[in-house]
């Protein structure tokens, strides 16, 4: 019987996993381990990776546990709302509300009040979910979620009398606009256009302008996917007289949704005339990008080449002192030459790339492109792509990658292939951290392709890698990560695993 008073008083004292049960279950060592870090980011790092597998077994009581021990408050209180919303999933609610009741941060509390109703208007039980909210100061976005399960249920009279009692006009946007996603996804066009009609009307009364910008955006977005260009183009209209005099850092990427949102609605004027406001080049080339797609979509392929190329001569002209974000300037950089490959412009793309100053974004846009190239039959050159990343445990992820995109082709054997060939040269990754993880992701897949003998032997030379690591939390999340790749593949650890984990478990306490 569980003891609520445990979780509600912290003890870091305490531990729950016992050196026996450490020895035999993968899970249980992770957590083992994780209890004994010394340091305090260290272990609310480790137990961020340890607590919901628990909550995926419906372990509430240990999950709550070892979330309370966690010394950081805010890692703590973290913890404790994705366990009371597990507990709410179960209809353990005295729980799930004890458990809110012990968070310390009144934001982060009111947080998972608010999620624990959620949860419980999904699941239809709307009285459970306004009880929760009557305690709430701010309870708006509950009644719009229990607006919209009702709405999903058929009940729209119910859902409209849940609207009227929402005071923020925020909310009920919000609430609209899922009703009429709802209605979209069951073609029912008349109600769709109903509730994005009202939608509008709560968006005017919102008195933050770039609220109102953003909310009429995705409801313009919203019309399109209903087939009504028509009032599409007069959200956007309105969204767009709203940004022309704004003054601040938002302006522009507002102008570019609106831009694409003209397009999309089928007005190329309209589009064209609003881009022309648009000062700061990424946010210029990231419209020329949208631009681009959406001209190939519609078989235009040379206006779609020629907006890529105008979007990525515009962003390499962008000087350091024009670039108020980098790392945004490096992923669009990626995603262009990205673009380029899926426009049949392989070479350019990899040039592009390979001008990314930002290693990960280089990795991952030659990965990508050599995806592309494979599902284009161009093996050899999705070879050479993946050869030009430099760091081996990149060029083993995107390794990986090839052979994800060999099984989606139905091309098994060759995707069981690159496995192979990426488990053999997984010894060439210096790190053990990142060893670990390629030896992971190899696992998984082979669990995929129901092959549990070969899933058990890179396991195992994974817990020899894990067992080197140095650092106590890394070393505890992946082993957390071994234990998703036997429940994958319905595996229970062997002998060699148990006594694996019994040296971990020894180390562990020393």
């Amino acid at each position: 019987m569980r003891s609520v008073d445990s979780v509600v008083k912290k003890n870091m004292a305490e531990r729950f996993i016992s050196r026996e049960k450490a020895e035999s279950d993968l899970l249980a060592c992770a957590a083992f381990i994780a209890e004994r870090i010394r340091s305090g980011d260290g272990h609310a790092e480790a137990m961020s990776e340890i607590v919901p597998r628990y909550l995926a077994k419906n372990d509430v009581d240990l999950a709550a546990e070892l979330a309370n021990a966690v010394n950081d408050p805010f890692s703590r209180d973290r913890l404790l709302i994705i366990v009371a919303e597990k507990c709410a999933e179960l209809d353990d609610d005295e729980y799930a509300l004890q458990l809110v009741d012990s968070i310390e941060d009144h934001g982060l509390q009111a947080q998972a009040f608010e999620r624990v109703a959620l949860v419980k208007a999904g699941k239809g039980q709307y009285d459970t979910a306004a009880e929760v909210a009557e305690s709430m100061a701010h309870s708006d976005s509950v009644y719009a979620g229990i607006a919209v399960h009702q709405a999903a249920n058929g009940d729209q009279t119910s859902a409209d009398a849940t609207l009227e009692t929402i005071d923020f006009p925020s909310a009920r946007v919000s609430a609209l606009q899922q009703i009429a996603a709802t209605y979209i996804g069951s073609d029912d066009g008349p109600h769709a256009v109903n509730a994005l009609d009202r939608a509008v009307d709560a968006a005017n009364e919102i008195e933050h302008d770039e609220e109102k910008i953003r909310s009429l955006c995705d409801i313009g977005n919203l019309y399109i996917d209903a087939k009504r260009s028509d009032k599409a183009i007069e959200t956007f209209d309105r969204a767009r007289g709203l940004t022309e005099i704004l003054d601040n850092t938002h302006r522009d990427s507002f102008l570019v949704n609106c831009a694409l949102g003209f397009l999309h609605s089928g007005s190329s004027d309209l589009a064209d005339r609003t881009l022309d406001m648009v000062i700061d080049k990424t946010q210029m080339a990231s419209a020329l990008l949208g631009f681009a797609r959406h001209y190939w979509k519609n078989d235009e392929k040379q206006d779609a080449i020629d907006a890529l190329d105008e979007g990525h001569e515009i962003l390499k002209s962008q000087r350091e002192a024009e670039t108020r974000d980098s790392r945004a300037r490096n992923g669009l950089l990626a995603s262009f030459a990205v673009q380029f490959a899926a426009f049949s412009k392989s070479d350019r793309g990899i040039e592009i790339a390979l001008e990314n100053v930002d290693p990960n974004e280089k990795m991952a846009a030659l990965s990508q492109i050599a995806q592309i190239q494979i599902r284009r039959k161009e093996d050899e050159l999705a070879r050479q792509t993946i050869n030009l990343i430099e760091d081996e445990a990149n060029r083993l992820f995107a390794l990986i990658a090839l052979s994800d995109a060999r099984n989606k082709l139905g091309e098994t054997s060759e995707s069981i292939a690159l496995l192979d060939e990426a488990a053999s040269l997984a010894e060439t990754v210096p790190q053990q951290s990142a060893r670990s993880g390629v030896l992971n992701g190899i696992a998984q897949r082979y669990a995929a392709h129901g092959k549990p003998e070969t899933v058990r032997r890179i396991a195992i030379d994974n817990l020899a890698v894990i067992s080197e690591i140095r650092d106590e939390s890394s070393q505890a999340a992946a082993i957390a990560t071994v234990s998703d790749v036997y429940a994958d593949a319905n595996l229970e650890p062997g002998d060699i695993e148990r006594r694996r984990l019994q040296m971990l478990a020894k180390n562990a306490e020393i």
